[in-house]
C-alpha cells in the first residue's frame, strides 16, 4: 500500500546540502499533512518536520537548517537540507496523516525511505 515515494538521498560531505523529494498522490497532498521522519541504526525514529496548509513545524535538531515545501502541481513535497552534519545520517521517510503532528503514530501512509549519509 505504498503511495509515497522518496528520492534524493545519497552521500554528502559535512556542510553540504541535499534535497529530498516525496511524490504522493493528488488525493493525499490535497487532504493530508505531510511529515518527514528519520531513523538511524539503533535509534528511535525522529521527527524532522511537517507541513499542512502552508504551516510548517520542525524538530529542534534541524530547525534553521532544513526547509519543507510543497509543489502540488508535481504532487511532491520537498525536504531541503542545508549545512548537513554527520548526526543527520539516517534513513529519511516521508509520511502522510490527518493532522500535522510530531508523533509518527499519527501518520498512516509511509514511503520506503531514502538513505542520507553525511561524512565527517
Amino acid at each position: 500500500q505504498t503511495q509515497l515515494v522518496e528520492s534524493g538521498g545519497g552521500l554528502v560531505q559535512a556542510g553540504g546540502s541535499l534535497r529530498l523529494s516525496c511524490v504522493a498522490s493528488e488525493r493525499i497532498l490535497r487532504s493530508d499533512a505531510m511529515g518527514w521522519f528519520r531513523q538511524a541504526p539503533g535509534k528511535d525514529r525522529e521527527f524532522v518536520g511537517a507541513i499542512n496548509w502552508g504551516q510548517v513545524v520542525y524538530g529542534d535538531s534541524v530547525k534553521g537548517r532544513f526547509t519543507i515545501s510543497r509543489d502540488k502541481s508535481k504532487n511532491t513535497v520537498y525536504l531541503q537540507m542545508n549545512n548537513l552534519k554527520p548526526g543527520d545520517t539516517a534513513v529519511y521517510y516521508c509520511a502522510a496523516g490527518p493532522v500535522r503532528s510530531r508523533s509518527d503514530r499519527e501518520y498512516y501512509h509511509w514511503g520506503q525511505g531514502t538513505q542520507v549519509t553525511v561524512s565527517s
